[in-house]
């Protein structure tokens, strides 16, 4: 019995009773290789074979050092304005019951379905000089469209979904007695907030917040038309990819988007390990 427990222990798959494990698996290696790996590791190749003085020339240029400072920079900024603001959305949706609550909440997954093209031309109409929120904003002296203002407007509008959808499942989770008997003890609502609720959210809030984040800095469909596109000013780096191929410099173009995949590797790192640190202050297991 012991030497079957130390075998099943070595057992690298769950036993199932249905069968076709083997042909499953491979046509899922074959499936992912095909469309994920093959053309990743082709850039990565066409990438790491140019010669180093490219790469350093190329990442060293004064325009890929604005695109990264303006893409990580309003990515950033507006995954932030997303965890404030989208913290109060889920709660509302979350905990009140009001009129109208079931369209307000399928509004927030509109930016998932709208294509990025539509979003952009849209926030360019409201946005513009002459636009119906512009033009009294101009009026003030302030300029959104074609600005890094805009560009975090835009990517604020594209990152909402993933902060407010990752906090309602942990805000359903928790339970108003716990806040009740808070208040009754005699802690401020403030205070309960930042004691109670806060640390019960945190994982999901930094899980939404890093979605955000990642989506922000590969966004492009609807920034290029409010952005303005202007060279060390409000040109993004998947724009500057775009433009690289244009004009034929391919080497350049697997050297930003090399930079680019890792960097979203990293990222992605990060999602994952706020997730199962989740899952471990539910006592769901790794």
């Amino acid at each position: 019995m012991a030497r079957e427990s130390g075998l099943q222990g070595w057992r690298w798959r769950e036993a199932s009773v249905l069968p076709g494990f083997g042909l499953t698996l491979g046509y899922t290696v074959l499936y992912l290789s095909l469309i994920v790996l093959l053309p990743i590791a082709a850039l990565v190749v066409k990438a790491t074979t140019a010669p180093l003085d490219a790469v350093l020339h190329t990442l060293a240029e004064p325009r890929v050092l604005a695109a990264l400072r303006l893409s990580f920079g309003a990515a950033l900024l507006a995954a932030s304005i997303n965890a404030v603001f989208g913290l109060v959305v889920a709660w509302v949706l979350t905990r009140y019951d009001f009129a109208g609550r079931r369209l307000l909440d399928a509004l927030i997954d509109l930016p998932f379905a709208l294509p990025t093209a539509v979003s952009g031309i849209a926030l360019v109409t409201v946005f513009a000089d002459d636009g119906m929120v512009g033009q009294w904003l101009a009026a003030l002296g302030l300029k959104v469209a074609y600005t890094w203002v805009g560009v975090t407007v835009a990517l604020t509008l594209i990152g909402i979904p993933f902060v407010v959808r990752t906090l309602q499942p942990a805000i359903m989770a928790l339970d108003p007695a716990v806040e009740e008997a808070a208040i009754s003890l005699g802690a401020s609502r403030w205070h309960t907030f930042l004691r109670v609720i806060l640390p019960a959210i945190l994982p999901a809030l930094l899980t939404g917040f890093t979605l955000a984040f990642a989506r922000g800095v590969g966004e492009y469909g609807s920034v290029i038309f409010i952005a303005g596109n202007v060279p060390l000013h409000t040109e993004i780096m998947p724009l500057l990819i775009i433009i690289k191929l244009e004009q034929f410099d391919y080497t350049g173009a697997a050297i930003l988007g090399f930079l680019m995949l890792a960097l979203s590797f990293v990222m992605l790192l990060v999602i994952n390990l706020l997730q199962a640190w989740q899952r471990r202050r539910l006592g769901l297991g790794a």
